[in-house]
């Protein structure tokens, strides 16, 4: 995990209710006056940091193992090994930082015993010898102390450590936190990115996606409508304020249908939550739903969007096995680990993602003309799906650039609950999709390796900063607690959203701050890295976007309406369950008729698409990837960090380091040719030539004979 970056200084403030070491205090001993932090390790701290306790320790699990200081502060821990570098532009570019927040698991060791510990009380009787910090990001911090921990300074940091992760209430800390670029004014730097959080920047995006029938909305300027929606967003031209306000209440928390992307070729993709069926609309409001899901087409195919896909407690389970199977201390024997990484069933989730976002993108590439994903929430696996039908569809959304205003679109300004969803609310609702989504994500940028202009190490950084709390991005739930937190909103009317805690008070975030300023937490080098050097921008020309017809967006009641469910679709009397019988959109995917599930997908099947759509070529930007068998991967470069043994043989992130990687295996060749048998040194060979596995097994076999020898 990288931390820190160039030009840049942070700020932690204290928190009101933390003494100077809460009760750590009660339980230590008197340091002796020679064990005191020395004046460089107190300089290595943030301005606002306190070191809580330290303790001279050897980190352990790596070869060679390293020799430093295991330190904890009220912000996070972190070991230094001895003769580390500080720079002084990049505080927190220590590979070894464990933000408190990022602890997943703390335990003790000493001699066969090993102790989880969850309170201060789990300490009494127990000396320590060994710590293991597994963090929720798939790393472990592994330190063992001098003097097999009779030292009193192993016990005292031990404690402080599970003092400080027991206060760390995310809300608390983040509350504290800000960040700003030495040198600038915070008000005065432009987010790398639109935020989407003016009008502007909706009309700007509108405007680039050439949406002509579509309008920026200001009816929820003061969230009255929902605090989980935008402060904007994009109604049909035709359609009045008035009547989305309306339209809008007859939709879970308030999530009405609105565009999410424009196809060029004049398709648009929506997303809403479930029908309110209980409610008992007007006419004119059950007109103004239908406008709203026909947006102006001729033909309306809508999305069971939680139909084939895991639940958020099958998201939440799986993300654990995972997890505990990929720790270095993971009990599973190697010839049964890839069992066990089937049974954990998050590559099966990883594959219906991808599986059911192309589908979605031959619906929409094709001559639909609206398509609609419907999820009860619209704050969960829409923002997933939605955001890969993009990806699948759209080359500019493969960019740096595209790639991250679509995050900040699809999840961050339509209001995925980042906070709730990665346990940072205590609630039972935790799941992390976004990670799942990036997952997918990664899965795309293995099989089309040359469309994409972003990096591996990019959605490594993008992976780890959802549980870094320096900025706004991932700490809320909501826009309206953005907007909140930060001072934004001067006035507002707060809505209820059933279901998610009421954000914190306090303004001390950074309006502008964002994620996405990666100069303020790594340096250049790093962010070099996040380019891909095989893109190739002309491998996806523009060439390829269709015309919009004639008949673009030309209003009345839609000809024909499709639900889509499990590769397949199924004809649909009428949009809205509240006319004069109830609706199939009313009712749950599960007592709809349909087809078993077919193993191909909707693009390989000659039935998928109606006949009076005719046949239309898929154009040549879309990808449609492979999710049979051994196509969906473990992404190993994030879920076995721990594992630096594993990491051997994965490619190197740049051609300089492919050329290091090269000298050091020829280094390894030369060194190991003495070794050979008399007679392979009969044989004549290129020094060029690649060994195949056999003459590779053989000249490992003969060099450990020489060895033993």
């Amino acid at each position: 995990m990288w931390w820190g970056g160039r030009g840049q200084s942070f700020n932690i403030a204290p928190q009101k209710e933390e003494p100077e070491m809460g009760s750590v205090q009660e339980n230590r001993m008197p340091e002796p006056r020679s064990r005191q932090p020395s004046s460089c390790l107190a300089s290595r701290c943030l301005p606002g940091e306190q070191i809580l306790a330290w303790a001279p320790g050897v980190r352990k699990g790596l070869e060679p193992e390293l020799s430093g200081t295991l330190i904890c502060t009220n912000f996070r821990v972190t070991f230094q090994p001895c003769g580390w570098q500080w720079n002084q532009d990049t505080p927190l570019n220590s590979e070894y930082d464990f933000a408190l927040v990022n602890i997943g698991r703390l335990e003790a060791v000493s001699g066969l015993s090993r102790v989880q510990l969850l309170r201060p009380g789990s300490l009494h009787k127990f000396i320590p010898e060994e710590i293991l910090i597994h963090g929720r990001d798939f790393r472990l911090l592994r330190v063992g102390f001098e003097a097999g921990g009779l030292e009193p300074q192993a016990f005292q940091v031990t404690m402080a450590i599970v003092q400080a992760r027991a206060q760390s209430n995310q809300a608390q800390q983040y509350s504290g936190i800000t960040l700003s670029k030495a040198g600038q004014g915070s008000g005065s730097r432009k987010p790398p990115i639109p935020l989407m959080e003016t009008a502007e920047d909706w009309e700007t995006e509108r405007k680039k996606q050439a949406a002509r029938g579509w309008r920026v909305s200001t009816v929820n300027e003061r969230f009255d409508v929902a605090t989980s929606l935008p402060r904007y967003f994009w109604v049909p031209n035709r359609i009045l304020d008035s009547e989305v306000r309306r339209a809008f209440g007859h939709f879970h928390q308030g999530r009405g249908p609105r565009l999410s992307w424009h196809h060029p070729g004049g398709s648009d993709l929506l997303r809403c939550g479930g029908f309110y069926t209980a409610s008992d609309p007007n006419k004119e409001d059950i007109r103004a739903v239908e406008l709203l899901l026909q947006a102006g087409h001729s033909d309306v195919v809508l999305v069971d969007t939680m139909d084939e896909l895991p639940s958020l407690a099958d998201v939440q389970l799986a993300h654990l096995r995972l997890r505990a199977l990929c720790l270095p201390d993971s009990s599973v024997a190697e010839d049964k680990w890839l069992s066990a990484l089937e049974g954990t069933r998050w590559l099966d989730y990883v594959r219906a993602c991808l599986r059911k976002a192309s589908d979605i993108s031959v619906l929409v590439t094709s001559r639909v003309r609206s398509v609609i994903l419907q999820e009860r929430g619209d704050r969960d696996l829409n923002g997933l799906l939605s955001s890969l039908v993009q990806l699948l569809s759209a080359p500019e959304a493969r960019t740096l650039f595209g790639f991250q205003s679509l995050v900040q679109r699809e999840w961050v300004a339509a209001g995925h609950p980042f906070l709730t969803r990665l346990g940072g609310t205590g609630a039972s609702e935790e799941a992390p999709v976004f990670l799942l989504f990036l997952d997918c994500v990664w899965q795309l940028l293995q099989q089309f390796p040359a469309d994409f202009e972003f990096s591996e190490f990019f959605l490594l950084a993008l992976h780890d900063s959802v549980r870094v709390p320096d900025t706004l991005t991932f700490l809320r739930n909501t826009p309206w607690e953005r907007g909140k937190q930060s001072g934004q909103l001067n006035s507002y009317t707060q809505v209820y959203t059933p279901g998610y805690s009421q954000p914190p008070a306090g303004n001390s975030f950074n309006l502008q701050l964002s994620v996405w300023d990666w100069d303020l937490r790594y340096s250049n080098a790093q962010i070099l890295q996040f380019q891909n050097p095989g893109y190739d921008p002309e491998h996806c020309p523009d060439s390829w976007l269709p015309r919009p017809q004639p008949s673009f967006m030309v209003p009345g009641p839609p000809s024909s309406v499709w639900l889509f469910s499990r590769g397949a679709l199924t004809p649909l009397n009428q949009l809205c369950p509240w006319r004069d019988s109830p609706s199939l959109l009313a009712v749950s995917s599960r007592w709809l008729p349909r087809p078993a599930i077919s193993s191909e997908s909707l693009a390989d099947q000659e039935w998928g698409l109606p006949s009076h759509w005719g046949a239309c070529p898929l154009p040549p930007g879309l990808l449609l990837p492979g999710y049979l068998g051994p196509q969906i991967r473990l992404w190993r470069r994030c879920y076995l960090r721990g594992r630096p043994e594993v990491q051997m043989g994965l490619s190197a992130p740049t051609i300089s380091g492919l050329q290091d990687e090269l000298s050091h295996l020829q280094e390894l060749l030369r060194k190991w040719t003495p070794r050979i048998s008399p007679e392979d040194h009969s044989k004549k060979r290129d020094p060029h030539t690649i060994l195949n596995p056999t003459e590779i097994a053989g000249i490992l076999k003969g060099r450990a004979e020489g060895d033993l020898g």
